[in-house]
């Protein structure tokens, strides 16, 4: 089946492909196709407490004709794109399946073509809800997903990466008929009223997409699954609450979470044990599993229902209230920017490391290699919140959390022309109760400042939750961790003092309206504020220099002519430079330099170096040489890398010289004048020019000059080289094997 959208076709093929999964569907769009999968368990798992979904997203790089790099030439563990793809997946669909639904549900989304036009993320979340749509899963669907841009002020549904470019905002929306279940994006500082007309725009186009998957399920959807949760054991949940009810006002309200936390775990433990105790053994365990879920559920009720009612949160704030902040910078003295944001009991301590081209991140992808100059890693050791657990490498949440903060960074960075360095932040979370991606983007923010990276504006962010019961609604900002657990919503904003840079929101429910969102973007504008307002008593503006201990780096333009002179034959010439000067160099094929060291004075010394290989000498200019031969009508000096010119013996001195030795000879270092360079680029040059004139021959130089202004072959230009010296190397390679002469990339050595 075909649906026109957006100005393109969007076709869907079933019962062709992956017949066993209980639903497939092949969706395409170009010539990008994805192929999307859902499968449900026979049986539900056993003591489970939660909906077991998981998403799968993989990147097949056959699916642009590129053949994996590295040894084993196959797709290894996902990338971070796709990671972040799946989690857009996961996230829109995970609330419409029900309640008590406690099947492994298994979403595998294959990308297996891709034109470099068509995004294959926004069909995959496409093909994910109609693989369930149309199985036998229950799933109260469907949702639909559209990317949306603004460019020159116009709103583009699904733009090409190539539009993007162009684009103010990128935002990712999910949602159902009747609601907005998921936002994800960035923007270049736009203010929140632009943010919404694009999410409800996004919105209303979407409805064709929610249309089309109707009429997909109506044709060729299968019976769904007759699902009745467990029945409850009422007299058990009765019990429990009985037990607890009365006692959640004394534990609830305490400020401290690890003193929260112990004390709901003290009273979970003493109310499971006391109403399980009648219990026979052998069902002891069952129970006991039982009894948790009511408890929690119960704790998560009351909780709600005391911030709807109270018109107060669990910790004594209003609804708009910010926990105590606290800001410090500069704490570490040996990197190159630092900083410690502490919100309430969130804490981030971020870290900035500036490096050179070298640095940059070589990214691997269906749209080909690209290189990343800037990099956000966050970290979540188990110590954060008070548990014991391995410390592995990054899993979802973290690549999830670090790409949101680092979206939200991007938009303030200086242009690689003011600011030519390659910047990592780091994120250390060293206490986690609510928000610690937000508390990032704060102290990624300090910590560029102390490195003296001239970013446009300070970006903080703010987590807010809501809690909807019915018509009651309250939307909470600065989330605590448990707020985020009984909530209904976790949307992140972060900005500037001018407007919105990045966004992401997760619904628990089955979407929100349009009001809703729209109180939930102006109480996060307020936050924001107050946030910037306690980050700038700690640093107001970056500071006016980079850390002693970061690298130095120069930029510097030659003509594109020139770049073969610099590198040299094979790379001769600049591989001399760096062994003479330790510094780095990278040069693309527009002629700009990058020269990078851990002091000024390498630098300037390359500097001059490459300054004298790329300037032409000038009729007139006095300039020290080296004798690099000696014959018997003269020594030829060199006064610049790679141009050397002739002293004829009658320019050595004014008296006459019978041989050339007398004065010079081969290695020996002399000051000498340019005198003429032909139209064949020859040079030559005088040593004579430069000694005190003999008494009684004064006229006698300025006659000669006289002379030589009226010769018809001399040339003052200086745009001819030399012959013999200066031809166009050869094919050469840096240590990628980039070849000089290519066009897009640039040698680095």
């Amino acid at each position: 089946m075909d649906c026109q959208f957006a100005n393109k076709t969007i076709t869907v093929e079933i019962g062709k492909f992956a017949k066993q999964a209980n639903g497939s569907v092949m969706i395409r769009c170009g010539d990008t196709a994805v192929l999307v999968t859902a499968v449900m368990s026979k049986q539900p798992k056993e003591g489970q407490s939660f909906f077991p979904l998981t998403v799968d997203y993989q990147e097949k790089l056959y699916a642009a004709g590129r053949i994996p790099g590295g040894f084993f030439k196959r797709e290894a563990r996902p990338s971070s794109q796709a990671t972040l793809t799946a989690r857009l997946i996961d996230r829109p669909i995970r609330p419409l399946f029900p309640k008590g639904f406690y099947y492994d549900v298994h979403i595998v989304a294959t990308s297996l073509s891709f034109d470099g036009e068509n995004e294959p993320d926004v069909l995959a979340q496409i093909g994910a809800s109609i693989a369930l749509e149309i199985s036998d899963i229950p799933f109260s669907g469907p949702v639909a997903a559209v990317r949306v841009g603004r460019i020159q002020g116009n709103l583009v549904i699904n733009p090409s990466q190539l539009q993007l470019l162009d684009s103010d905002l990128e935002l990712l929306v999910s949602g159902t008929r009747s609601a907005i279940a998921m936002v994800e994006g960035s923007a270049k500082i736009v203010p929140e009223a632009e943010i919404l007309d694009a999410i409800f725009y996004a919105h209303r186009e979407m409805q064709t997409l929610i249309d089309f998957q109707l009429q997909i399920k109506e044709k060729f959807g299968k019976q769904k699954m007759v699902f009745e949760p467990v029945p409850e054991d009422e007299t058990l949940k009765q019990e429990i609450e009985n037990l607890s009810k009365t006692k959640f006002s004394q534990v609830m309200h305490l400020n401290e979470k690890k003193l929260r936390n112990d004390s709901i775990s003290n009273l979970k433990a003493e109310v499971i044990e006391k109403a399980t105790e009648r219990y026979a053994q052998d069902q002891q365990a069952l129970k006991k599993r039982e009894a948790e879920g009511f408890f929690e559920e119960l704790k998560e009720n009351y909780a709600r229902l005391f911030t709807l009612k109270e018109k107060k949160r669990i910790d004594g704030r209003g609804y708009d209230a910010i926990r105590t902040i606290t800001c410090e910078v500069g704490l570490l003295p040996r990197v190159h920017g630092s900083s410690l944001f502490t919100r309430g009991e969130t804490q981030s301590l971020a870290v900035v490391t500036l490096g050179t081209a070298e640095d940059q991140q070589r990214i691997e992808a269906l749209a080909g290699e690209s290189l990343q100059s800037f990099m956000l890693h966050y970290n979540f050791p188990p110590f954060s919140v008070g548990e014991v657990g391995f410390m592995r490498g990054p899993g979802r949440r973290e690549i999830g959390h670090g790409a949101l903060a680092q979206r939200a960074l991007e938009a303030v960075l200086p242009k690689k022309e003011v600011f030519p360095y390659t910047i990592r932040v780091v994120s250390e979370i060293l206490e986690s109760n609510g928000s610690s991606s937000m508390a990032s983007v704060c102290a990624g923010t300090l910590a560029l400042m102390d490195a003296g990276i001239p970013i446009s504006a300070p970006v903080a962010g703010i987590a807010m939750g809501l809690i909807k019961e019915n018509k009651d609604v309250a939307v909470l900002s600065d989330i605590l961790g448990d707020e985020d657990g009984f909530g209904d919503m976790d949307f992140k904003v972060t900005g500037t003092q001018e407007g919105v840079t990045a966004l992401q929101m997760d619904i628990k429910i089955e979407g929100i309206s349009e009001e809703i969102l729209r109180q939930a973007l102006s109480q996060a504008k307020e936050g924001r504020l107050f946030i910037l307002s306690k980050m700038k008593e700690a640093i107001a503006e970056s500071r006016a220099s980079i850390s002693p201990h970061a690298p130095r780096i120069h930029q510097m333009t030659i003509d594109k002519e020139k770049i073969r002179d610099v590198i040299g034959s094979g790379g001769k010439v600049i591989r001399g430079i760096i062994e003479t000067t330790g510094v780095k160099i990278d040069i693309d094929d527009t002629g700009l330099i990058n020269i990078s060291a851990l002091n000024e004075e390498a630098i300037q010394k390359a500097i001059k170096i490459i300054k004298d290989i790329v300037t032409d000498p000038q009729i007139g200019e006095v300039y020290p040489g080296k004798v690099i031969k000696v014959v018997d009508f003269g020594a030829f000096v060199e006064i610049l890398p790679g141009k050397e010119g002739l002293v004829h013996i009658s320019e050595l001195a004014y008296e006459r010289v019978n041989r050339v030795t007398d004065i010079l000879n081969e290695g020996d270092t002399v000051e000498v004048k340019v005198i003429e360079i032909d139209g064949q680029g020859k040079i030559r040059l005088s040593r004579r020019a430069l000694l005190p004139v003999p008494p009684g021959r004064e006229g006698e130089a300025s006659n000669r000059d006289e002379y030589r202004s009226r010769r018809p072959d001399a040339e003052r230009s200086s745009s001819h080289r030399q012959r013999g010296g200066f031809s166009r190397p050869g094919h050469h390679r840096d240590r990628g094997g980039r070849g000089s002469g290519g066009r897009g990339g640039s040698d680095r050595y």
